[in-house]
Order: C-alpha cells, then sequence, then structure tokens
C-alpha cells in the first residue's frame, strides 16, 4: 500500500507543478476578495508584528532550533499521512540541520512539505478549532494564528535557498512552478479560516475553483 502511494504521488508530481502554475493567477486574483478592513484581519496583522517583535530579542540559536524542529516534523508528518513508519528524527547538535528517517523510498511531497505547508499553523487551528465548538471566535484567537502565520512567513523565507538538499533533489524548475503557488494557496486559506473559520476554508476553494474555470476559459477562447 504504502509502495504504491509513491509511485502514484510521484506519478503527479509533474502534473502537479504544471496544476499550480496555471493556478497562479487565480490565487493572485484571489487577495482582491478578502476585506482587509475588518478587526480579524488587524489583530492577527498584529499577531504577526508580534511575532517578529519576539525574534528580536529570542536567542538566535533558539529560533533557529525552532526552525529545524518544525522543518523535520514537517517531514515526518508527511511521512506519516503517505503511509510511512517514522523511525527517527535528529537535530544536528550545531543546528545546521537535521534528519527524518522513516520506512520506505518516500515521494516529493515528504521532500517539498516543508517548504509551504505551515505544521504549527494547522497544529493550532486544529487544536483551537475543539474550543470554537463551544465558544466563538474571539480577538485573541485571530493573535494567536497571526503569530504562527509570523512564524510561517519567516520560515518559509529562510529555508528557501540554492544550498536547500531538498529543494535541489526536488529540482529547480519544479520548485518554481510549485511552491510559488502552494505558499500563496496556504496563505489563502489562512486568510480566509482567520475570517469565517472552516466556512471560510470551504469558500475559498470554491473562490478558486470558479476563478480558475473563467480564466481557462478565456485563455482556450483566446486561442
Amino acid at each position: 500500500m504504502r509502495d504504491l502511494l509513491d509511485k502514484i504521488i510521484n506519478f503527479f508530481k509533474w502534473p502537479a507543478a504544471v496544476f499550480a502554475l496555471v493556478s497562479l493567477p487565480s490565487l493572485l486574483q484571489s487577495v482582491k476578495y478578502f476585506n482587509f478592513a475588518n478587526l480579524r484581519f488587524f489583530v492577527l496583522l498584529g499577531g504577526v508584528g508580534l511575532y517578529f517583535m519576539a525574534t528580536r530579542v529570542m536567542d538566535k540559536s533558539l529560533k533557529t532550533t525552532q526552525q529545524v524542529l518544525a522543518h523535520e516534523l514537517t517531514h515526518a508528518f508527511f511521512a506519516l499521512l503517505t503511509f510511512h513508519k517514522v523511525k527517527s528524527l535528529k537535530i544536528k547538535e550545531d543546528d545546521t540541520g537535521g534528519v527524518t528517517g522513516f520506512e520506505g523510498k518516500g515521494n516529493w511531497l515528504i521532500i517539498a512539505a516543508p517548504y509551504f505547508f505551515p505544521f504549527f499553523c494547522v497544529v493550532y487551528i486544529i487544536i483551537a478549532s475543539i474550543f470554537l465548538i463551544f465558544f466563538e471566535m474571539g480577538i485573541f484567537y485571530n493573535l494567536f494564528l497571526g503569530y504562527f502565520v509570523g512564524y510561517y512567513i519567516d520560515a518559509v523565507f529562510s529555508q528557501i535557498h540554492e544550498k536547500q538538499t531538498d529543494l535541489i533533489e526536488l529540482g529547480p524548475a519544479f520548485c518554481l512552478m510549485f511552491l510559488p503557488s502552494a505558499n500563496l494557496w496556504m496563505m489563502g486559506n489562512l486568510l480566509a479560516y482567520n475570517t469565517k473559520a472552516w466556512d471560510g476554508f470551504v469558500l475559498y476553494q470554491k473562490l478558486l475553483w470558479h476563478s480558475n474555470l473563467a480564466n481557462w476559459g478565456t485563455f482556450f477562447s483566446f486561442l
């Protein structure tokens, strides 16, 4: 089962990259549908600012350790999602990186995950969603979400560079086609969730689907 799933995921590596690339216009257009002039967005933005203020006083080695840990946890999380048994998770003593060991050959999604998937944001949303069953979404919820969004932004920009071994393995062409759209999609989901929780997430997917259909229709009509 695991090996079959790896083959299927690896088969869709380049179709996923092409789909991400052709969806880029819709992802950029979707920004205009967000209402940024609302309290929840300003509180989220405050949380982002709070994170970057915290990093100014945080010990540099602690920040690096957190990023390496989140990086390896994301590898491990996607390995588990694709039915790989995680055997080890190690962080180098000098904080220059880490190693996640798992059974099987793996797939490109495991390798690419830390460069677009906001691990701490998702963990926070899942835990906080339990409380939303009983309580309404308060502004402190948005503040803490903003803090983790700030971490996600910082981690992505600090980890994506030409010497990153994962990105070298994925290939520059794939990274250029897939990662910008993947990160825009994730950020759009976080903004949508910040406004209307899971309803916002669903609405955002519908918006992108209709926008893609409209853009593709216009393109083929032009041809």
